[in-house]
């Protein structure tokens, strides 16, 4: 029986492993990608980005974004407003000069995405979870941080003003 079941399982190993699923599909990000950030303030764009996405919905699994922000692109249409964020009171870019997320996991949703991995900012990294929609060759995701978690201003003197929570809303456009 020994003799019989060894040859069967190397032969069942080799024809199903002919048959193994072609690896996720690496997709280039477009240009007219958009990161917004909104708050009653303040609000804005970062105009700079980059990134690996490997997506597949027949195989989550092997899926995985890679996605970094550079600091020093954000535009909330007022100079003096973006010369302050890239600053040492704020995001530091000089010291911190990316925002990066690693996803972890990607999961199918009821309704759509969702990936859970490490968002980076001014050198602090917290796990979040991010839903998300793929349609159209785009990705489309929305999700809220607090600043002062990832210690990006303070609670004190002018950042009082500021709003602690920001709504991130993301737009990616990408092709094979």
């Amino acid at each position: 029986m020994k003799k019989i079941f060894l040859p069967v399982a190397l032969s069942a190993a080799m024809l199903f492993s002919a048959f193994r699923f072609l690896p996720a599909t690496h997709w280039k990000i477009a240009n007219n990608y958009s990161v917004k950030f909104t708050s009653k303030d303040p609000s804005g764009i970062f105009e700079t980005m980059k990134g690996e996405m490997v997506f597949d919905e027949k195989d989550l699994a092997d899926s995985k974004f890679s996605i970094i922000i550079d600091v020093a692109s954000i535009n909330t249409g007022n100079w003096l407003m973006n010369k302050i964020a890239v600053g040492g009171s704020w995001f530091d870019a000089e010291r911190y000069p990316t925002i990066k997320f690693t996803s972890s996991q990607i999961l199918k949703t009821s309704s759509a995405y969702q990936t859970t991995g490490t968002l980076e900012i001014h050198g602090v990294k917290k796990q979040i979870a991010i839903p998300f929609t793929f349609k159209n060759n785009t990705f489309a995701g929305s999700f809220t941080i607090n600043r002062l978690d990832y210690k990006v201003g303070t609670a004190d003197g002018m950042s009082a003003h500021a709003s602690t929570n920001l709504f991130i809303e993301l737009s990616i456009p990408v092709q094979k």
